[in-house]
């Protein structure tokens, strides 16, 4: 049985790829801080390895009996990325690639790399510009979360030898329900306030591009990677996406979807002044090299991600913990607090 480091394994993506591992007769080994709690493990528990720790931190043991490394840790989004640009990079750039070395010298093959589409990101000043771009596009990535996938695939692309198959993958953005549930993904952001409000708001009118992909069709992706043969993967760097949709688009194919289920939304455009991501990306070498298709349509997601939702309970859409600016943000209000007061309920020495 091969065993896999899953570093990040109870984040949104981390949980859904280790239930895939483990149905597939992986053994499964998670590094994670667990920032959002063990929750979104909670149904394969008993049959993982967890060890807690900080990817900035971990030492070589952790890589004693791995086969190969799936890193998916690290920070995941802009909001995030910008709030803390120090730790981010530290994470998403260095740590993967202290990790990479380990590998090299522990004699593990294998390393597979969660990058970004973001790393394409031109905006919407130069519509001249906003062209389909494939893994060969020259690219420099300003934003921080970007600038961090990119500099970490560069350090591993360097590492690749006869011994060393580092894969990278740049993943459009991911929607669908995971354990670890976010409501701060497009499309699972039109879902929650379908829900709780009836309306699908589209910023910047809906017009920017973006490349869309499902939650199961980027874990079956990894694991594609994962068992594809060395030479096929050994070096490359793979667009993952199910197809590219404007904004505009994709609220009415959740609409639809919604309608399916008896969810009636009202769509409204807001064209006020706000950032925007806007880029699309060609599929055609991984579908060319590897033959992966992504196959979960955008309306099977969403009915998917509804039925879950209301299965599980994952109703309070209000909670912090849905969504990782407010919620690392809530973290850092509370260690303030504790450091002041001590433990919350258990008596602290009084001031003499």
């Amino acid at each position: 049985m091969r065993k896999i480091l899953l570093v990040g394994g109870a984040g949104y993506v981390g949980t859904v790829l280790a239930e895939e591992l483990l149905e597939r007769g992986y053994a499964v080994r998670i590094l994670d801080r667990l920032y959002y709690g063990e929750e979104g493990l909670r149904n394969i528990r008993d049959r993982v390895e967890l060890i807690v720790g900080d990817m900035r931190t971990v030492k070589i043991e952790v890589l004693e009996g791995i086969d190969a490394v799936l890193n998916v840790g690290g920070l995941s989004n802009d909001p995030t990325a910008e709030y803390n640009p120090k730790a981010n990079y530290e994470m998403n750039a260095i740590a993967s690639r202290k990790l990479a070395v380990f590998c090299k010298e522990q004699g593990v093959p294998r390393y597979i790399f969660a990058s970004s589409c973001s790393i394409y990101d031109r905006g919407v000043s130069d519509s001249q510009q906003d062209v389909l771009q494939d893994e060969s596009t020259k690219v420099n990535p300003r934003a921080a979360y970007s600038r961090s996938k990119y500099d970490a695939e560069q350090s591993l692309l360097e590492m690749a030898d006869n011994s060393f198959c580092p894969v990278i993958l740049r993943k459009g953005t991911i929607h669908g329900f995971s354990p670890r549930m976010r409501y701060d993904l497009v499309v699972n952001t039109f879902v929650k306030d379908a829900l709780s409000k009836g309306v699908l708001t589209l910023h910047y009118g809906g017009e920017i591009w973006r490349p869309v992909v499902d939650i199961r069709d980027v874990a079956r992706t990894y694991i594609a990677c994962l068992e594809a043969d060395t030479a096929s993967v050994r070096g490359e760097v793979f667009n993952v996406c199910f197809q590219n949709v404007r904004i505009s688009e994709l609220a009415l194919r959740v609409r639809e979807a919604l309608r399916q289920l008896g969810i009636q939304v009202d769509v409204r455009p807001d064209y006020g002044y706000k950032a925007v991501r806007n880029y699309r990306v060609s599929t055609k070498k991984i579908e060319q090299i590897l033959g992966i298709h992504p196959k979960v349509t955008i309306e099977d997601s969403v009915v998917d991600m509804v039925q879950k939702v209301q299965q599980y309970g994952y109703t309070d859409f209000d909670n912090p913990k849905y969504y990782n600016i407010r919620w690392m943000r809530l973290l850092e209000e509370a260690q303030k607090v504790i450091q002041t007061t001590g433990s919350v309920f258990e008596t602290v020495n009084e001031v003499p």
